[in-house]
């Protein structure tokens, strides 16, 4: 899976998709992206006179990524075998947070789990 179709998958059609489970490659392309075009957002906002239309651009930006980064995470847990809601151990101060990277980065079940099949065979 390479960048464009990842950004394909994850930000049009499975924007708010929280079945299924999503590869490595589609989870942290999503999240390249999603770092990429907030950075583009933030240095055209600085370079806007008007504070508050720089704000509410950034906001809506961020409005905009919410559902999809919490959809593409879920999925992302699935594919590891893992319930959605081990997203809320990320909440947890330190430890939270390198649970969810390690669950990340690791690699998901092979075939059939839970929560359908390997997203390696569906292409």
């Amino acid at each position: 899976m390479g960048f464009f179709e990842a950004i394909r998958i994850s930000m049009f059609q499975k924007y708010a998709t929280f079945e299924g489970r999503a590869r490595r490659a589609e989870y942290w392309y999503f999240y390249l992206f999603m770092i990429i075009a907030s950075t583009a957002l933030i240095v055209l906002a600085g370079m806007e006179r008007d504070s508050l239309l720089a704000l509410s651009i950034i906001f809506i930006a961020s409005l905009a990524f919410i559902l999809p980064s919490l959809a593409v995470t879920v999925r992302r847990l699935h594919d590891t075998d893992r319930s959605g809601w081990a997203l809320l151990i990320g909440c947890i101060p330190v430890i939270g947070g390198i649970l969810m990277l390690v669950w990340s980065c690791s690699r998901g079940t092979p075939g059939v789990n839970r929560f359908g099949s390997d997203p390696l065979n569906e292409v």
